[in-house]
């Protein structure tokens, strides 16, 4: 995307009277981050091994993509 394009907005939030435009970029991050704390307390409080879910993120893969050369 060129420098002074702005990203188009994906959504729009409303709090009370404002509205807020969501990009993309940004709900894929906030997502990413939620998932990332989630999974974190999991892992501390021994509800998730860690080795365990990583087996299953590759069994994942392997299912839904063909090509699995490009995790590699």
């Amino acid at each position: 995307m060129p420098e002074n394009q702005k990203p188009k907005a994906l959504l729009k939030i409303k709090i009370g009277k404002q509205v807020r435009e969501v990009t993309y970029e940004e709900l894929t991050l906030s997502n990413n981050l939620a998932t990332e704390a989630l999974l974190s307390l999991l892992i501390d409080k021994g509800v998730i091994d860690p080795e365990e879910y990583l087996k299953k993120i590759q069994d994942v893969r392997k299912e839904r993509y063909r090509d699995e050369s490009e995790f590699k």
